[in-house]
C-alpha cells in the first residue's frame, strides 16, 4: 500500500489549512458487507477460525469496545468477518485518511493521532456508542508488533473504559503475524490464523473495578507471544524468504555485540562483523549455523536488546545522530516532503532539526511512552515520527542501517526512567 505524496517547502506546508476532525459518521452498511465479503473470501486461504467465549452476554445491537492486538493489516480483515454484522466504528490514524477521507469516514473511521494525548478522541468515541449505537474496534497498540509479542499500551485505556460504560470484548489473534511480520517486507507466507474473541468486561464490572484493576486485566489480555504460538502448535513456515529483514528488529549481534552488521535474507541472519550466523527455522526458533547458538527466541533477542539500550541510557553513552528526508502531515490530502534535516536523540530527549534552518523541534522523553515509527512505511522506507496533533514530522533516515527499533525501546526506556526518577522525589 502507498500514499500519495508532494514535494513542497516548509513555509507553504505551514500555509496549508490543517484537518478540521469531524463528529464521527454512521458506517454504511454497505461498505461493511463489501469489507466482510472481501475479509471472508481472503481469510479462506489461512483457515481462519475463531473460538468465541461468553460472547452469549453481547446483545445482537449492544455497542461494545471491541479490543484487539495488532500485527499486520490481516487484523483489519479479522474485524471485518468477526464483526460484519455489527454497526462498528474504527480508531484509525490520520495516515490511513490520506486521499480516501470520505471512503473512511463512511466506513465509520474515528481519527487520532498515535501516542499523543487526544481527548477529542475519548469524545469521538463516547458519541459513537451513545448517539450513533456504534460498537467501536481500536487497536490501542497503535502499531503492529516488531516481534510478534504486545506493544505498551497507554495508561489512558483503563479511564476510557470508565467513559465509555460499555461491555469490552478481547480479539487476540494467533498467526497473523507469522504470515505478514513488519519485518519481512509485504512478503506473505502461507500459514493458519486463528482468533480468540472473549467477553471480558461488562459495564458492570467497569464501574465495580478501579483504574488500577482495570489496567491489570487488559495487559493480562494482551500478553501474547507469536513466535511461542508457532513454536508450541508446530507451525511449519516453509517460505525460503522468512528471515528477510530480520536484521530490522535484531539489530545487534548476541555474540560480537556490533550494532547495525545484521543482515537478514532468505533463512538465515548474519553477522557481517564476526561471521556468526543463525537459521530462522521453519518452526520459529533460531539456531546457529556453527558454534553455540546464544539466543533461540526472536522476542527473547530484542529484549536483550532493550536491556543494551536501558544499559546505554544509564551510562550516557546512548545517541541517535542522523540526517534525514522530512515529510509533514498536516491534512487528509497528501504526505508533504519538506526537505532534508538532522535527527538527534539523547536522554535529553528528540531535537529535529532542518528545512534550511527553519525548523527546530525538541521533544522532552517524559512526553513520549513509545515512539510512532515503522518499517518500510507506506513503502517508502523505515520511519520515526515525532510532532503533535497539529503537525507530525516523518523522518526517514539517508544512512542505510537499522536505527528504528533501537530508536523505539530507547524511547521506551526513557520515559520508563523519568518516571522512576519522577516517582523518587
Amino acid at each position: 500500500m502507498k500514499i500519495k505524496t508532494k514535494e513542497m517547502s516548509y513555509e507553504e506546508v505551514l500555509g496549508v489549512k490543517p484537518y478540521v476532525r469531524k463528529k464521527p459518521m454512521k458506517q454504511l452498511g454497505l461498505l461493511r458487507w463489501i469489507v466482510k465479503w472481501y475479509s471472508t473470501v481472503d481469510l479462506l486461504r489461512v483457515g481462519f477460525k475463531a473460538k468465541m467465549t461468553g460472547m452469549e452476554k453481547l446483545g445482537k445491537d449492544e455497542p461494545c469496545l471491541i479490543l484487539m492486538n495488532h500485527s499486520c493489516f490481516t487484523d483489519m480483515e479479522i474485524a471485518g468477518k468477526l464483526f460484519g454484522d455489527r454497526r462498528y466504528s474504527i480508531v484509525c490514524t490520520r495516515d490511513a485518511m490520506v486521499g480516501k477521507n470520505w471512503l473512511m469516514r463512511l466506513l465509520g473511521c474515528i481519527v487520532t493521532t498515535k501516542y499523543i494525548m487526544d481527548l477529542p478522541l475519548v469524545q469521538d468515541m463516547v458519541y459513537a456508542v451513545r448517539k450513533l449505537n456504534s460498537s467501536i474496534i481500536m487497536y490501542p497498540e497503535a502499531c503492529y508488533s516488531f516481534d510478534g509479542t504486545a506493544t505498551v499500551l497507554p495508561d489512558s485505556l483503563p479511564k476510557c473504559l470508565k467513559l465509555l460504560k460499555v461491555p469490552v470484548v478481547m480479539v487476540r489473534t494467533h498467526g497473523a503475524f507469522l504470515r505478514d511480520p513488519l519485518y519481512n517486507g509485504l512478503q506473505l507466507r502461507k500459514t493458519k490464523i486463528v482468533a480468540d474473541v472473549e467477553y471480558i468486561l461488562s459495564p458492570e464490572d467497569i464501574e465495580s473495578k478501579s483504574v488500577k484493576e482495570l489496567k491489570e486485566i487488559i495487559e493480562k489480555q494482551f500478553t501474547f507471544d507469536d513466535f511461542r504460538w508457532q513454536q508450541e502448535n508446530h507451525i511449519r513456515i516453509k517460505e525460503k524468504f522468512r528471515a528477510d529483514g530480520l536484521n530490522r528488529v535484531l539489530y545487534k549481534c548476541p555474540n560480537c555485540e556490533t550494532e547495525g552488521k545484521m543482515v537478514g535474507k532468505g533463512i538465515h541472519l548474519t553477522c557481517e562483523h564476526c561471521q556468526s550466523k543463525y537459521e530462522l527455522t521453519e518452526y520459529g526458533f533460531l539456531k546457529a549455523v556453527q558454534g553455540e547458538t546464544k539466543i533461540d527466541h526472536v522476542p527473547d533477542w530484542y529484549q536483550w536488546e532493550r536491556e543494551c539500550v536501558r544499559k546505554e541510557i544509564l551510562d550516557g553513552t546512548y545517541l541517535l545522530d542522523e540526517d534525514v528526508d522530512i515529510y509533514m502531515m498536516v491534512d487528509a490530502k497528501c504526505l508533504y516532503k519538506v526537505g532534508d534535516g538532522h535527527l538527534r536523540h539523547t536522554r535529553e530527549g528528540f531535537t529535529l532539526t532542518g528545512c534550511d534552518g527553519k525548523l527546530n523541534l525538541h521533544q522532552k522523553p517524559e512526553s513520549m511512552y513509545t515512539l510512532n515509527a515503522d518499517f518500510f512505511w507506506y513503502e517508502i522506507g523505515d520511519v520515526v515520527c515525532l510532532g503533535d496533533a497539529a503537525k507530525q514530522y516523518y523522518c526517514f533516515p539517508k544512512r542505510k542501517g537499522d536505527i528504528v527499533a533501537k530508536t523505539r525501546l530507547a524511547t521506551e526506556e526513557m520515559y520508563k526512567i523519568a518516571r522512576e526518577s519522577k516517582k523518587k522525589k
